[in-house]
């Protein structure tokens, strides 16, 4: 059986009737009846090839595999530059960054954040796992983790200098503005949500551990880490000044700058 089966070597008859599972509604389920006698023949070329399984006498339905052929073959028509065998691993979507030159477009994957995952996932009451609030509080935080370089190092650092001895020389003049002012703000993030969620966040957030790892890690009970997570995400919402709505005086206040003594003046028009 060949899983990673690509495109090129299937029948056009044979990719539109696997592009028809696809695009079912009902779990990329195709009844058998619904199938002429030509598309029952190239049905079996898909079964052969372990895209497609019979689920009963009726039905049949999209394997793993079926799957991600459908996934290479959507990264391979889009002319994307991500590999499709690496792409269909991936949650991919679009999102618009703001650089200096203005807006661009750029291809994440959001399978890559758990908070990513948490935000798009909904609860019994409809209501997503995590505010939007939280999402962008998280991921601010997870940004200046990033340009603050905490990360542990896993490979050699082949850029430092090495001194004459053989020792690595003082490399904190390497240290950029941009990233002791980042280390700055994620230890104010963190000494203002305490010492009680700045562990959680970490994980989750910039080590990007899933609710399942942390709790196994930490002795917590079953989806106990949740609940302190949208606790530890409100605290830093706060610290960043995020809330789900603004609310704001009807009327600023009026602020001047008159020197000592002086007064407005109201000019009467006389020559009404």
């Amino acid at each position: 059986m060949s899983k990673g089966l690509s495109s090129q070597q299937l029948s056009k008859p044979a990719k539109r009737l696997l592009l028809s599972f696809g695009q079912s509604a009902d779990s990329a389920t195709v009844a058998l009846a619904a199938l002429s006698g030509a598309q029952k023949k190239y049905l079996e070329k898909l079964i052969a090839n372990d895209l497609v399984r019979r689920s009963d006498q009726r039905t049949c339905a999209l394997t793993a595999a079926g799957r991600a052929h459908l996934a290479r073959s959507a990264l391979e028509r889009s002319g994307s530059a991500v590999d499709p065998f690496l792409g269909q691993h991936l949650a991919l979507a679009e999102r618009q960054v703001v650089l200096p030159q203005g807006r661009a477009g750029v291809t994440v994957n959001d399978a890559e954040s758990p908070l990513a995952w948490l935000a798009r996932r909904k609860g019994r009451d409809g209501r997503p796992l995590i505010e939007p609030v939280h999402f962008r509080a998280g991921e601010r935080l997870r940004v200046d983790f990033t340009r603050a370089q905490l990360m542990p190092r896993t490979t050699s650092n082949w850029n430092a200098p090495i001194a004459c001895d053989g020792r690595t020389s003082n490399t904190s003049a390497t240290f950029t503005e941009g990233m002791i002012a980042a280390r700055q703000r994620v230890r104010h993030a963190l000494e203002a949500v305490g010492p009680e969620f700045a562990g959680l966040l970490l994980d989750l957030c910039c080590f990007l551990q899933g609710l399942e790892n942390i709790e196994h890690a930490r002795g917590w009970p079953s989806r106990s880490a949740k609940v302190v997570l949208q606790l530890g995400l409100e605290r830093l919402a706060r610290h960043y000044g995020l809330r789900n709505e603004a609310h704001g005086m009807a009327h600023a206040a009026v602020r001047t700058w008159l020197a000592p003594a002086a007064m407005f003046q109201v000019a009467l028009d006389t020559e009404a």
